[in-house]
């Protein structure tokens, strides 16, 4: 499927410029939006994610948050590849540095109207410290993002719901119940699904479970000026 956004460079607070890929509203915009990646990077995956955003209305920003350590990534699923962006994640790119980047691109948006976040997997966490941390957010949507539980601590300044999986492997369902009774203003979803299921190209794809978790995003955004 061809995509129909274009990266565009963009300097971020340490003076450093990374590729982001943007894309604009069909019909009447909406607000911003800026949507973070997987571990894998800016993949076709999030371009196309990107643009059913941007069907709805929205001008999404999405940051190549990795193009310090390893400019153009984009990981297949082989094993290979998916070693090579935990490494990059856990040991290479400081999670800090995703959370200023995301603030510039926020404040990119920021003069044109409301501005909205969403994210899954690695952008999943960056989502939920985004909330917590950053300004000029409107409502924020994060999906099965591993850190959350590790962060549970910290308070959303926005209206703020989560996604997760039942049978996601890598976040059990103790950090999610954790996460529940330390935010009982955040709607936490549960689905009948595993990690990365909003991605059609991993074998845990919920066709179901991705219909809502948008529908319950954009809901929100809706709720809050979007």
């Amino acid at each position: 499927m061809a995509t129909r956004g274009k990266m565009i460079d963009m300097k971020m607070s340490d003076g450093k410029t990374i590729g982001v890929y943007q894309v604009e509203p069909k019909g009447a915009r909406r607000g911003g939006l800026v949507l973070i990646q997987e571990i894998f990077g800016v993949t076709d995956h999030i371009k196309e994610t990107s643009d059913s955003y941007a069907d709805e209305g929205y001008e999404v920003l999405a940051p190549a948050l990795y193009d310090r350590e390893a400019p153009g990534f984009q990981a297949s699923y082989t094993p290979e590849d998916i070693q090579r962006a935990i490494q990059i994640a856990r040991q290479e790119h400081p999670l800090d540095l995703s959370i200023a980047d995301t603030q510039t691109t926020i404040n990119a948006l920021t003069p044109k109207g409301k501005v909205f976040i969403t994210g899954y997997c690695y952008g999943g966490s960056i989502s939920w410290l985004a909330a917590c941390r950053l300004s000029g957010l409107s409502a924020a949507s994060g999906y099965y993002g591993s850190l959350v539980p590790q962060f549970a601590h910290e308070n959303p300044k926005c209206p703020t719901i989560l996604h997760f999986g039942e049978h996601d492997h890598g976040i059990p369902l103790e950090g999610v119940e954790k996460v529940k009774a330390a935010h009982p203003d955040v709607k936490v979803y549960v689905y009948d699904a595993g990690h990365g299921f909003n991605s059609d190209r991993r074998a845990d794809y919920n066709p179901e479970a991705a219909k809502l978790a948008k529908q319950r995003t954009l809901d929100l955004f809706r709720a809050n000026g979007g």
